[in-house]
């Protein structure tokens, strides 16, 4: 079992003007992981190799991707599972991932959003007789099985390797940028120095090299008045800190003032939503989550005064998300290091 599950390094927050209760989130975000369990393709293993012990498991962090994966699974393969000779044959570029049911991986969606994919598909599917969760969320590993030759290229669009990744993470990152802002000025303003900083942040899963950039193009929150209400006694609200009165929030770089917010949806084995999605509506008030969805999926979010039973739910990095969330405070504390905030919908049961 890899112990590539927890932030390698940790430090003081780089963007000290960066609320507390935001870091606190973005930290808890940056640090899920989830279980892999990667078997080789049998009928694809080089001669010699031990057919005992060609599956590998690993704790991976959500905000990673697949192809920076492979070098520690090479290096457990070589180790442990193929013949030497065989071994050095193998090249990197041709492995590719499908899931246990033949599905073809997106290897340029970070691992976290694929498994939140899988669970949502998963909830369409009659339900195991283990299974006892109304939301059938178990924690399990994902079971992916590895091809070592010949990728569908056709159907993976680019080579499956980390410059090709990097490549792929960096446009989403613009993407979102022109989205938040209305143009890439932040994306295309930073140094080169900069641009390959947050990449390998990524890939050494360092939350405080990610964020020494990220803080210059994605939006920060800011303490609610002293004139606010007090808390709600609604258990929900807990969850999240009270966000600030967008009329109150005259930086310019606050969540509430952007231009929008780019969001994602995916569907149970449908397909991917996206959207741009203003912070606050029409009368000033916060745009939730809760009258994002009844507008757009108003048959598995009914709006008000719907009182029947819930039909689905909404899942961020595998974590239920509040119906009262805030759509600006979501982008702020809860996007991907991608930028998006990608919400998966599961039908309950």
């Amino acid at each position: 079992m890899s112990a590539y599950g927890t932030t390698r390094h940790h430090g003081q927050t780089s963007a000290n003007s960066t609320p507390a209760s935001t870091t606190l989130f973005r930290r808890l975000t940056w640090e899920g992981t989830v279980p892999l369990e990667i078997r080789v393709d049998s009928k694809e293993l080089p001669a010699n190799s031990d057919r005992g012990l060609e599956c590998y498991y690993i704790q991976a962090p959500r905000v990673s991707y697949l192809p920076l994966l492979m070098p520690e699974i090479r290096r457990f393969l070589m180790d442990v599972v193929f013949d030497e000779a065989a071994g050095k044959m193998l090249k990197e570029e041709e492995w590719w991932f499908e899931s246990e049911e033949g599905t073809l991986l997106k290897w340029h969606w970070p691992i976290g959003l694929i498994y939140d994919n899988h669970t949502i598909s998963a909830s369409i599917r009659p339900p195991s007789q283990t299974s006892t969760s109304h939301y059938n969320l178990q924690v399990t590993p994902l079971k992916l099985i590895l091809h070592l030759a010949s990728p569908p290229t056709e159907k993976l669009l680019l080579s499956p390797s980390a410059e090709s990744c990097k490549q792929a993470y960096m446009g989403q990152l613009k993407e979102a940028d022109f989205i938040r802002w209305g143009n890439t000025k932040r994306m295309t303003g930073l140094r080169k120095q900069d641009q390959d900083g947050i990449w390998e942040g990524i890939k050494e899963h360092n939350f405080d090299d990610y964020w020494r950039v990220a803080s210059k193009i994605v939006p920060t929150t800011a303490p609610a008045r002293s004139s606010s209400p007090p808390p709600s006694t609604n258990p929900s609200m807990h969850i999240r800190p009270p966000s600030a009165d967008p009329q109150s929030a005259p930086d310019r770089d606050n969540a509430y003032n952007v231009r929008s917010v780019p969001v994602r949806l995916y569907l149970p084995d449908g397909p991917v939503m996206q959207d741009v999605v203003s912070p606050t509506l029409e009368d000033g008030s916060a745009h939730t989550l809760v009258h994002y969805l009844s507008t757009h999926l108003p048959l598995l979010f009914p709006p008000a005064p719907y009182s029947g039973p819930e039909l689905a739910y909404a899942m961020m990095h595998g974590v239920l998300v509040p119906p009262d969330a805030e759509m600006a405070w979501l982008g702020a504390c809860m996007a991907g290091a991608d930028g998006w905030v990608s919400v998966c919908v599961g039908i309950a049961r």
